[in-house]
């Protein structure tokens, strides 16, 4: 029997509830999957056939660390050579898809509210940690946000907030070995500026959707460039003029909520079949 190590973090040492969904699939298909902890030191990484990065959503503050583990685990998917680059979302501005148009800021770099409302937040982060939305009104708490990041050596990330999500929500596209699988709506998550938490991960409202012609266009466009990622989530808001923009592009540890759609955990489980 193959066994597959399903990497987490030790705040989640059984993985998220929905991570579990696929247990049933891959046990049907004769795939033992273990849940491991990433940092622990007595899980032996070699022992496994493959290593399926999941739910390991402490990274963010640790990344060098975690990428140095990730280069040290055979078999790992998505290999570490894309979680480096993933990881750090600066990896926006190469991509040849229109995206949120984004200013980077490094420590030291002197941060200027801009006009209207715009959002901030790291360009290594997790599940929404450390982000905010601000507004003219609150340039203080955003000149703080932006000092307690650079003050921890993050590279700050300013963005304009599009207010088409407060009525359409953000469409998550799921790919499994480049097929698509199936689309899910986010509702809007940012109500404010972003205070500090040591939580793992915001809360999110969650749906299944049908993406539109030209969420699928996009996303299937992009993920036709990536060199066959195990799993991609493609993250899109509608533009000013109504037509998807890229949030973010997910190939490291995104939730693939297998809730949503009844056929999505058998079909990662088969994705994960054809790579051993």
């Amino acid at each position: 029997m193959k066994i597959v190590a399903l990497a987490t973090c030790a705040k989640l040492p059984e993985l998220d509830e929905e991570e579990r969904l696929v247990l049933g699939p891959l046990s049907d298909l004769g795939i033992r999957a273990v849940p491991a902890v990433w940092d622990d030191p007595t899980v032996d990484w070699s022992s496994f056939d493959l290593t399926v990065l999941r739910t390991t959503w402490d990274y963010a503050t640790r990344r060098d660390e975690f990428l140095t583990w990730a280069h040290t685990v055979p078999h790992l998917l998505n290999p570490a050579a894309t979680v480096e680059a993933n990881t750090d979302k600066r990896y926006l501005a190469s991509l040849a898809v229109p995206t949120v148009p984004t200013v980077f800021l490094a420590p030291g770099e002197a941060f200027t509210a801009p006009d209207g409302e715009y959002v901030l937040k790291p360009t290594v982060s997790a599940g929404s940690l450390d982000t905010g939305r601000y507004g003219p009104a609150d340039a203080p708490l955003a000149a703080a946000h932006v000092a307690r990041l650079h003050a921890a050596g993050r590279t700050v990330m300013v963005q304009p907030y599009l207010a088409a999500v407060d009525d359409a929500g953000e469409t998550a596209l799921l790919y499994f070995n480049g097929e698509f699988s199936h689309a899910i709506r986010k509702g809007p998550m940012l109500t404010g500026p972003d205070l500090g938490t040591d939580a793992l991960f915001h809360g999110e409202e969650i749906t299944a959707r049908v993406p539109s012609a030209a969420e699928r266009a996009l996303g299937d466009a992009l993920v036709g460039t990536l060199d066959a990622p195990l799993y991609a989530r493609v993250d899109l808001i509608p533009g000013p003029d109504g037509t998807p923009v890229l949030v973010e592009l997910e190939l490291t540890e995104p939730s693939l909520f297998l809730g949503q759609d009844a056929g999505a955990p058998a079909r990662f489980a088969r994705a994960i079949a054809a790579r051993l």
